[in-house]
């Protein structure tokens, strides 16, 4: 190995170097948001992960919501049990006034 591939090797290395460090600058300036931009939007889901429950470290809660229906299921051990039969959310009834 003579001089100039060497010189050659360690102007490789701080090229490739020099492009992720600027890559890393650019991605801390314009962050997540400017990939956000680029993607199509999405229209609403339907699944929601409304809250979850640690019961123990084998078991957990977990209340989802699925179009206007919410489900609590219990998870764990290798099985997931329906604890619940689907309820559809209860809006707050209107007061009329006579």
């Amino acid at each position: 190995m003579d001089f100039a591939d060497l010189i050659r090797a360690i102007a490789a290395l701080a090229l490739t170097l020099g492009l992720v460090g600027l890559a890393a600058v650019a991605m801390r300036r314009f962050g997540p948001e400017a990939l956000a931009r680029l993607q199509p939007t999405r229209k609403e889901r339907r699944l929601a992960l409304i809250e979850t429950l640690v019961l123990d470290p084998a078991r957990r809660l977990v209340l989802v919501r699925l179009d206007d229906q919410e489900r609590l299921i219990l998870l764990g051990e290798g099985r997931m049990l329906d604890a619940a039969k689907p309820a559809t959310r209860r809006r707050k009834p209107t007061e009329t006034v006579p």
